[in-house]
């Protein structure tokens, strides 16, 4: 075996030679590989004892993309187009050996091998869309001469991947290798060169667009399926328009295209703030003061009390994941009508396609329902989801702490509630942590993960581990009212409210935000959500907007009369005269005048930059670990746009000081706690530094 380069080798068995990139974790495309990529086709190439050739890969998978560490530093050569070429135009047949991942930029150089194999379990994918850009190496041209346009439409501006058998149905790959790859695909090599087969090139390959060119429909059916999905994503689009520009223009002038699209995305705001959220989320887990050593605790087997709408939601995460559930209610009526919503959910998702009738059986088979709480003895986890209640969670807490097992973690479902105090009535509050999960449980990606003051630092590693195994994005958050996430959400709710009491309609604040990019504004949200709950009929006197809707018989979309008004049929909302006429009344009584000059960027200064204040003062109290922790909790928990990358990301685009200066403008204008300038934020601004050059520090 030679070695190319400390990351690439080439040895030879028979007349086929084996280049070897070894490069882990990922085998990701650094400077090494390419370099060792191209001296080794062209070394193959001028060797007349090879006849063939196999690119392979060591450890846990093939090329899984481009090393993103590089992006924004200055290039180094060879870039990543040599390679390909070289590989391309190898006078020797070339078969990529593909198992684990072949994704980005680990395609494209796949897509240069005459010939393709891959490992039953093996994934291909073109994911740069999730990073804000496009395939910059060719994806977006060979793919569709390869897969045809629908199938590289779906994996370029969808960014999903496709197994071994549906890249063999589409013509990505030529064939599964069951047993041995890298002796499969020699042997696969063996047999081309025995039968002279031709030297395939994907560029030259034509006949699966050409069916495209007699049918464009594709493409406009594609773009509306997907608006709503991609709404104000700028890569998305470019994904779909170099697919189509495959119709009418050269290979190279397509190339071309496609490096100058890739160069304009990789340095505009957007794909900075995917690329920057894409390394928060995997920063989120580590936890400054737990090393990565710390023993963990087994979790192998869950308890859950309360079977309501997030009890069962909980619970479908652990069974998704393979682990058993016993869930406990306080009475069979309440227990059978969990369950029944845990399987009709199921059931839904069978419908759809993700799951089959088989797994959903699978997973109903693993929760064992009931009414007595013993039962949580034997378990190792147990996740309390009981109303939001502090008497109710001490009195069950306390009722746990002498029925579940020694080393047992107590978790409470919490969206606001002092775990600290939740604590203190148990005997082992070391074992006791906060697992904030959002609604619908079985959906929301985000987990805060609330570390008590005694919190074991055994307990939190494991609630981590236990996070990333039932698929959630967890994020460390302090003790502390409404946590992170509510508590920031609760300074933009001040001022929508207020803001509709000076004169913006509801519809106006909701459109700004939506404009923005998030899924909704928080008057439709609250429709949605149900303007009734906490709400008291017997003890309620118009002491809030939200207070004198419900008297006058609004509810929200669940009866059609809420901040809007719901078509029947439809869902769709319509803003309500007399709404406004209640809230101009509600106003009046409290002496706000009325305004008409409130302007869009006002509403968005209003909403966010308070967050944002809020955010810098969590982070003084040492209540989040890292600036980017409380963008993982707005992306993940309540839709922020990933293209803004978070509310202490998109503050830092604004300019610190910039922002310093509204919230000093706004808090002498219209005052109020929230709008008192953060010191940290002051600080940061008069010294031209941001969120991000803070170290992660520990939770106090």
């Amino acid at each position: 075996m030679v070695a190319l380069t400390e990351m690439v080798a080439l040895e030879q068995r028979g007349d086929i030679a084996l280049i070897l990139v070894d490069n882990p974790p990922v085998n990701a495309l650094s400077h090494g590989v390419r370099l060792g990529l191209l001296k080794g086709f062209e070394q193959v190439a001028a060797d007349d004892s090879v006849k063939g050739v196999v690119l392979a890969c060591r450890g846990r998978t093939f090329i899984a993309g481009a090393d993103i560490t590089e992006f924004g530093k200055p290039a180094k050569t060879p870039g990543l187009e040599e390679p390909q070429v070289a590989m391309e135009n190898c006078p020797k047949p070339v078969v990529a050996a593909i198992h684990g991942t072949a994704l980005g930029g680990g395609l494209e150089i796949a897509m240069c091998a005459h010939y393709r194999v891959g490992a039953p379990a093996a994934r291909y994918g073109q994911p740069e869309v999730k990073l804000g850009l496009i395939p910059g190496a060719g994806g977006t041209q060979r793919l569709p001469r390869v897969t045809g346009v629908a199938k590289a439409l779906e994996m370029c501006a969808i960014g999903d991947p496709i197994g071994s058998e549906e890249a063999l149905a589409t013509g990505l790959i030529d064939k599964i290798i069951e047993g041995d790859l890298i002796d499969g695909a020699v042997a696969y090599a063996e047999e081309l060169v025995a039968a002279a087969a031709p030297l395939k090139k994907i560029r030259d390959r034509d006949e699966k667009i050409d069916e495209a060119r007699a049918d464009r429909s594709v493409f406009d059916a594609f773009r509306k399926r997907i608006a709503r999905k991609t709404r104000n994503f700028e890569a998305p689009a470019k994904n779909v328009d170099l697919i189509e520009a495959t119709l009418d223009v050269s290979f190279d002038e397509g190339i071309k295209q496609e490096q100058a699209a890739f160069q304009t995305l990789m340095a505009g705001r957007q794909s900075e703030a995917q690329r920057y959220y894409f390394f928060s989320e995997r920063e989120a887990a580590k936890v400054p003061d737990i090393p990565r050593e710390t023993p963990l605790r087994d979790v192998k087997s869950v308890g859950i009390l309360g079977a309501g709408t997030m009890g069962g939601g909980i619970a479908m995460n652990f069974l998704n994941a393979g682990i058993p559930v016993k869930i406990v209610e306080r009475d069979k009526d309440a227990l059978d009508r969990g369950i029944d919503v845990v399987r009709k959910n199921y059931q839904r998702s069978a419908k759809s396609g993700r799951f089959t009738m088989e797994q959903v059986e699978e997973r109903m088979s693993l929760l064992e329902p009931g009414t007595d709480k013993s039962v949580f003895g034997e378990v190792d986890m147990v996740i309390e989801a009981v109303f939001e209640l502090m008497p109710l969670k001490k009195t069950i807490f306390a009722e746990l702490d002498g029925i579940a097992r020694e080393g047992a973690i107590l978790a409470t479902n919490t969206s606001a509630l002092n775990v600290n105090e939740i604590a203190a009535v148990t005997k082992r509050p070391e074992d006791v942590i906060g697992t904030h999960f959002f609604s619908p449980a079985n959906v929301m990606k985000l987990l805060e993960i609330v570390r008590a003051e005694k919190t074991a630092p055994d307990v939190l590693a494991t609630t981590l581990k236990v996070a990333k195994a039932i698929g959630k994005v967890p994020a460390v958050v302090g003790v502390a009212p409404g946590f992170v996430g509510n508590r920031m959400l609760a300074q933009r709710g001040i001022e929508a409210e207020t803001m509709i009491m000076e004169g913006a309609p509801p519809a106006q604040v909701d459109s700004v935000l939506y404009g923005f990019g998030m899924p909704m504004g928080p008057f439709a949200m609250s429709d949605l959500a149900g303007l009734d709950v906490g709400w008291d009929p017997d003890n309620t006197s118009s002491r809030t907007i939200r207070e004198a809707l419900c008297e006058s018989g609004r509810r929200g979309q669940k009866n059609g009369r809420g901040y809007y008004t719901y078509d029947p049929e439809t869902r769709a909302p319509t803003p309500d005269p007399e709404v406004l006429e209640i809230i101009r009344g509600f106003a009046e009584k409290r002496g706000v005048a009325h305004r008409d000059d409130i302007t869009d960027e006002e509403i968005l200064d209003r909403c966010l930059l308070p967050m944002v204040n809020m955010g810098a003062k969590i982070l003084e109290e040492g209540k989040a670990m890292r600036s980017s922790d409380i963008d993982v909790v707005w992306v993940n928990g309540y839709g922020w746009p990933v293209y803004e990358g978070g509310p202490m990301f998109w503050a830092e685009g604004q300019g610190l000081d910039t922002v310093a200066a509204k919230i000093t403008a706004y808090g002498a204008k219209l005052g109020g706690e929230h709008w008192e300038l953060s010191p940290l934020i002051e600080k940061l601004a008069s010294e031209g530094k941001s969120f991000q050059e803070l170290e992660p520090q520990a939770i106090r």
